[in-house]
């Protein structure tokens, strides 16, 4: 656009002042745009090192957590090892345990089983003991309202004596009473032993050695429950003897000395029979 000599000169002094002082602001213009690019760009290069710090610790803690991730991974399966070694030698040691407690409950079965047999022998042979033992230990004997002590030999004898005058047979019991006088003869079973030895000498006929039998009976026992009836046999054996006289003699004192006694009403009877 040409500009003509004219208009210049037509343009006022404002005008022409104005026209000289707009390169100066435009150079101000450049100038503070200059300024604030180079402030904008300070304050970019500012936050670009603050992010790259920023992020350099961000990747040195994540490095660490990493490590200590590791060194705890590393860790818990060190442990974890170190627990299942444990475990399985738990779990052999349980195992070597049930074999060892099923080894003692076969020992404890076993010592079982041996202490009951040793206890039964123990038991069989106590008992063999004490019968062996009471083969010889005195027994209390209860006889015909008498309290003794006697001999197992001596009790064996009697009660065998007494087995053979009840078996009928009156020899033998006579010899196996006579016996057991000569070997015992301050025994309790003494006078009940001459009662039955008397009995077994009727048995056999022997009336004289009965009638002797009965009066030693009587005169060394003459409270004894069997004396009565002792006195009785005596009269019977005279009367076997045709010895009426002696016999009516004797029933009369079993009137006399034991009128209370059933021989007594025995002796009355017989007697009346002999008149």
């Amino acid at each position: 656009m040409t500009t003509h000599p004219s208009s210049a000169a037509g343009r006022g002094p404002q005008t022409r002042a104005a026209a000289r002082g707009l390169p100066r602001l435009r150079a101000a213009a450049a100038a503070a745009a200059l300024l604030v690019f180079g402030a904008s760009a300070h304050a970019g290069l500012f936050d670009d090192d603050e992010a790259r710090r920023a992020i350099l610790d961000m990747r040195t803690r994540v490095a660490a957590l990493e490590d200590a991730r590791r060194a705890r991974d590393a860790q818990m399966d060190q442990t974890l090892q170190q627990l299942q070694g444990s475990l399985l030698e738990l779990s052999n040691q349980n195992e070597q345990l049930r074999a060892q407690l099923a080894q003692m409950r076969g020992t404890n079965e076993e010592l079982a089983r041996a202490v009951s047999d040793i206890q039964r022998r123990q038991k069989d042979i106590a008992q063999g003991v004490d019968e062996r033992l009471r083969q010889f230990e005195p027994q209390k004997v209860e006889l015909d309202g008498k309290s003794f002590t006697a001999d197992p030999d001596e009790v064996k004898a009697y009660e065998t004596a007494t087995a053979t005058l009840r078996s009928g047979d009156f020899p033998g019991a006579t010899q196996q009473f006579n016996d057991f006088l000569r070997r015992w003869p301050a025994s309790g079973y003494g006078d009940t032993v001459r009662y039955w030895l008397g009995n077994a000498q009727y048995g056999a006929r022997d009336y004289r050695g009965a009638v002797t039998t009965f009066r030693a009976f009587v005169g060394n026992a003459p409270s004894h429950p069997r004396a009565p009836e002792a006195l009785l046999a005596i009269a019977n054996c005279q009367v076997e003897l045709k010895d009426i006289k002696g016999a009516k003699a004797t029933l009369a004192q079993v009137l006399k000395s034991y009128p209370q006694s059933e021989a007594a009403g025995a002796a009355k009877d017989r007697m009346a029979s002999l008149k």
